[in-house]
């Protein structure tokens, strides 16, 4: 039995081996592994201790390594259970009990995937009166972001059987995905839950993944380097900032806002949440708020080291002190304490500048206004409470996220949450996110590929990926046009087309054109699960996919499969949200007609049809269905 008294827990996290951390810490009570397949099993002892692990009738030995890290593979094990798995040495031993063999699935994404059951629709229906399910096991890694790979979690993650007292705090996709999984699955099912709100592909990706789709070199190397020299780090990322700004504002180097120069106004002696000023300009606004405060020292203060303690920034900052970057964080929940070494101060006046960038709802710097202060390294303290501010006009690009943003950074989610899993087995990916990657989407075909193929890594090689293309969220379409979320869900759509282990659940049906997390999350998990069935072979379709696009006489056929039963338009006789478009993407509405398993569009002689796009917009309009009951993909193809 595994315990769980506070010493024992630091210990678990920053100590040595002791009694209870022999195996990695996702080998727990209730545990799921995963069956018929070699079963890597690892963790923690002294370096050069054998470990002996049983488990289901079998045994294998490993010596841990310099490091104290080990790990053996245990023969392949049918689904069943429980059995005990014991991790012993000659001084401890550690077992975990009531662990099932079965199918292990790793859900992972953003907002979307993590949504709780208990959110979602018709939740107390579903967490009042569902059964109880011992073979549905859950677990939830806790929420955690990292500069490096971490060996620990930031908490012992904790399985736990389906209840009603489980369940509701459990991601909805991932647990009606298994639901309805396990209807034609008569396995256990363990679910490993991993994602945040809000986050990029880029941060589950490890760096290697990263420098192979390119582009990602600059940041990966100014990751690097916060880990080496901190101070340089933010050096470099106050010179991006920089770089971002000057192209905005040319011939306006003088008065740039590090320097402190130029018009700035008075802002609230409190500061706080900057649409509560007053301020026309502030009322809605989400971008870039520059905050300035200066503060005057003595030639023997200015010799000292010293700590710039700001409070919370709602949601990023990029801090400069005298024009130079000292320090960049994410997150409206964290306190910014940058360290400043010797020689970064001045006699006389230093100009403290931050830049505060807020993409959605509350921005600006708030929190107890009496933490804001320059701390000399002798003790002496330096209150910051008179600022003014200047807005950064919303022109152009937005501000880059620096590297080791936990959501938007590089590799953070991967360090912190998934780094930690080690090699633990598992046999499928549940993957939905792409919302915070819209307007990206000429890079996330590759990305979305590029991470798939780490996580099969060490997994089996056919292992099977299903994703959750993104909904309805958004603008309608009232003439044709650039859509970024039509644009993101035709990458995903061409990532899993290149791939055969993989599959798309389309969802752009039970979306929300007012709330990007729809709460139909049942649904949800009954198309994924169809997507896992189809790519074990099942006879199942997942909905009308194109297959080609032709140009015959005045007309452009495009074909489809995956279709359950027939094509059928809804409310008309006539199929809705076809376009034609040029070589320019110069796009018209398209008459289209259903004609057996093909869509027969209008495209009169002479007029170019260079590519078909459908359902090509962020809440689009459409109305192509199968009999079967489910959408057509969105999409864009060439016309041949």
């Amino acid at each position: 039995m595994r315990l769980a008294a506070p010493i024992l827990l630091a210990a678990l996290l920053t100590g040595p081996a002791a009694a209870q951390d022999l195996l990695n810490a996702l080998f727990a009570d209730h545990a799921v592994v995963q069956r018929d397949r070699p079963l890597p099993v690892f963790g923690t002892a002294a370096p050069g201790e054998a470990v002996t692990v049983a488990f289901a009738g079998k045994t294998a030995s490993a010596t841990a390594g310099p490091d104290g890290a080990w790990r053996l593979d245990l023969p392949a094990t049918p689904a069943g259970g429980p059995y005990d798995l014991t991790a012993s040495t000659a001084a401890k031993t550690q077992t975990v009990r009531d662990v099932l063999a079965g199918d292990v699935w790793l859900c992972s994404g953003q907002s979307n995937m993590e949504m709780q059951v208990q959110a979602s629709g018709d939740a107390w229906n579903q967490i009042n009166n569902g059964a109880p399910n011992d073979a549905i096991r859950m677990v939830t890694i806790e929420k955690a972001d990292g500069r490096a790979p971490k060996a620990n979690f930031a908490k012992p993650p904790v399985w736990k059987p389906t209840t009603k007292d489980t369940v509701g705090s459990f991601s909805a996709s991932c647990f009606y995905f298994a639901r309805e999984l396990q209807k034609t699955r008569n396995v256990p099912l363990g679910l490993i839950h991993a994602s945040w709100g809000g986050s990029g592909i880029e941060a589950w990706m490890t760096p290697a993944a990263l420098r192979k789709v390119g582009g990602y070199d600059e940041a990966i190397d100014t990751l690097n380097l916060s880990l080496k020299d901190p101070a340089a780090a933010s050096r470099r990322w106050g010179e991006t900032i920089k770089a971002w700004w000057a192209p905005k504002h040319p011939g306006e180097a003088a008065t740039a806002p590090w320097t402190g120069a130029g018009a700035w106004a008075a802002a609230p002696r409190d500061l706080g949440v900057w649409e509560r000023w007053g301020v026309a300009e502030l009322a809605a606004f989400n971008g870039v708020v520059w905050f300035k405060t200066e503060v005057m020292l003595t030639a023997a203060q200015a010799r000292q080291a010293a700590t710039l303690n700001l409070g919370q920034v709602d949601e990023m900052d990029a801090t400069y002190l005298n024009g130079v970057g000292v320090g960049a964080t994410s997150g409206a929940w964290l306190e910014r304490s940058y360290p400043l070494a010797a020689g970064a101060l001045k006699a006389g006046r230093n100009t403290i500048v931050v830049s505060a960038y807020d993409t959605y709802a509350n921005g600006g710097m708030y929190g107890d206004p009496s933490k804001r202060a320059l701390v000399l390294a002798d003790g002496t303290r330096l209150a910051l409470n008179v600022w003014t501010y200047r807005i950064e006009p919303r022109v152009g690009a937005d501000p880059p996220r620096a590297p080791w943003d936990t959501l938007a950074g590089v590799s953070t989610l991967h360090n912190g949450m998934l780094a930690p899993m080690g090699p633990y087995a598992y046999g499928g990916l549940a993957w939905y996110q792409g919302e915070t990657n819209v307007g990206r989407d000429q890079t996330y075909a590759a990305l979305q590929t590029a991470f798939v193929a780490e996580r099969r890594a060490g997994m089996a090689p056919d292992m099977p990926v299903v994703i959750a293309q993104l909904a309805s969220y958004g603008a309608f379409a009232t003439t044709p046009g650039a859509f970024g979320t039509a644009a993101l869900r035709e990458a995903q759509r061409r990532a899993v087309v290149a791939d055969p282990q993989a599959s798309l659940a389309v969802t752009t049906d039970i979306g929300d054109p007012f709330d990007i997390h729809p709460a139909n999350k049942q649904e949800v998990g009954r198309r994924l699960a169809l997507a896992a069935r189809r790519i074990a072979g099942d006879a199942v379709t997942t909905g009308p996919a194109p297959v080609s696009a032709k140009r015959v006489g005045d007309t452009v056929v495009v074909g489809f499969d995956q279709i359950g039963g027939t094509l059928v338009s809804r409310g008309s006789d006539r199929v809705i949200g076809f376009e034609l478009c040029d070589a320019a993407k110069a796009c018209r509405w398209a008459d289209a007609r259903i004609d057996r398993a093909s869509v027969v569009l209008t495209a009169p002689a002479g007029a170019e049809a260079a590519k078909v796009r459908f359902a090509w917009a962020d809440s689009p309009t459409f109305n192509l269905f199968d009999s079967a009951g489910l959408p057509a993909v969105p999409f864009e193809m060439d016309v041949n």
